[in-house]
């Protein structure tokens, strides 16, 4: 999918060999130009005639020496530091991480904040613009340093101009010029702007456990439920940027009403929102008496954690309620599974932390329904990285994203 985002200006620009080469640098694990040469299929005066121009150009730097079995150690490939800085930014619902890192993704510090989203887009960059402020004085670094920002925003984007669209919760936020602004701030900097969930997928591809896994998916299961898809190794956004827009598949055609006007929508049934409310509703009826002892201290107010420990201690209500929601979810994944035949489905988001029953009702209801042959290899598990796979895969969108060829 081509990318407007931007200043290109802003980009450095390279040639279409020198892409191929970069992108292999990009990979996670140690290159050096052997295994360049062996990965790629070319004969090393390719190698050695493509790389010495990015080393000259202060793009790539040889350091550090590979384990070797006897011989010369080869030296490894990796980018210079004058490539310059690169800042992650994941937005979610209520909070914002970011992480300063080299061009070789070693994260050099990290903030995080409460905020919430709905406040608008001048309330939220304002946040951000301390965060950033405060990492900078404390690294002692100027803002000019920071050459490349990946932003990810809890909201469909359509990925060709970084712009939200009609995103259901964040008021304001529709067409705003969010590249734009950014670089307003950020005078050196180019910005792309993703999904997300897009992003969990691309942080888990290259720092999780998706990096010995080229095709799986990671589904976040929060107040809303989306998926990021990798195929062949690569992030699939889809001809328009929303692929894996997962929540609004239907799983209970006399299901609850669902905001985007359909009924029975997974994210209705099984999202955050959606099992907050549905727990509430067994407190106020007394079936469940721990979540209405829960309720009470809580002040009226419920979420899918306390779900989990209510069942943890042995609640029927709750039990059953976890057992429901990791049913509609494994439904919905067992369509996934027909359809992509992925080899690992990541889980992360706020309501995996509900506990590992809720992730074995996903899974014995995927190997229930999906046959033999398309769960013979399939892994299903919690995502290990948590909420940082959301800034990984912002600073790692930033890496790929300062590089372009120019137009012939």
């Amino acid at each position: 999918m081509p990318l407007s985002q931007g200043d290109t200006a802003r980009r450095i620009p390279i040639s279409s060999e020198e892409q191929t080469l970069i992108e292999q640098v990009l990979r996670p694990g140690l290159t050096t130009r052997t295994t360049l040469a062996g990965d790629l299929e070319v004969s090393p005066a390719w190698i050695t005639k493509t790389i010495t121009p990015l080393i000259e150009r202060g793009i790539l730097t040889e350091t550090g020496s590979a384990a070797h079995s006897g011989g010369r150690r080869a030296r490894t490939l990796g980018f210079h530091p004058d490539v310059g800085l690169l800042l992650g930014v994941d937005f979610g619902a209520t909070h914002l991480d970011i992480a300063l890192a080299g061009p070789d993704l070693q994260v050099l510090a990290r903030r995080s904040a409460v905020l919430d989203i709905a406040d608008g887009p001048d309330t939220c960059l304002a946040t951000l613009s301390g965060l950033v402020d405060d990492v900078l004085r404390e690294q002692q670094l100027p803002i000019e340093q920071i050459r490349g920002i990946g932003v990810g925003v809890p909201g469909p984007v359509d990925f060709t101009r970084g712009r939200l669209t009609s995103p259901p919760i964040m008021p304001g936020w529709d067409d705003f010029p969010l590249p734009e602004k950014l670089m307003e701030q950020f005078p050196a900097a180019f910005v792309v702007v993703d999904n997300d969930v897009n992003l969990m997928a691309l942080g888990e591809r290259f720092h999780g456990q998706g990096q010995s896994s080229p095709n799986f998916i990671y589904v976040k299961v929060g107040s809303g439920i989306g998926a990021g898809i990798v195929v062949d190794g690569h992030l699939y956004r889809g001809s328009s940027g929303c692929a894996g827009d997962i929540g609004h598949i239907v799983v209970a055609q006399d299901g609850p009403a669902c905001h985007c006007g359909n009924k029975g929508c997974v994210e209705a049934l099984a999202g955050g929102q959606a099992i907050a409310e549905q727990a509430r509703e067994l407190a106020e009826s007394g079936d469940s008496p721990l979540l209405a002892e829960r309720l009470r201290a809580a002040g009226g107010f419920l979420t899918a954690e306390d779900v989990g420990a209510a069942a943890v201690q042995g609640d029927r209500a709750a039990l059953e309620l976890v057992d429901r929601s990791g049913r509609y979810v494994g439904e919905m994944l067992t369509t996934l599974v027909y359809f992509f035949n992925p080899d690992l489905i990541l889980i992360g988001g706020g309501v995996s932390r509900i506990g590992h029953r809720f992730l074995n009702a996903i899974r014995q209801t995927v190997l229930a329904h999906a046959s033999p042959l398309a769960t013979r290899a399939l892994q299903i598990e919690y995502s290990e990285l948590g909420r940082e796979a959301g800034v990984l895969g912002a600073l790692t969108l930033a890496q790929q994203s300062i590089f372009y060829i120019p137009p012939a």
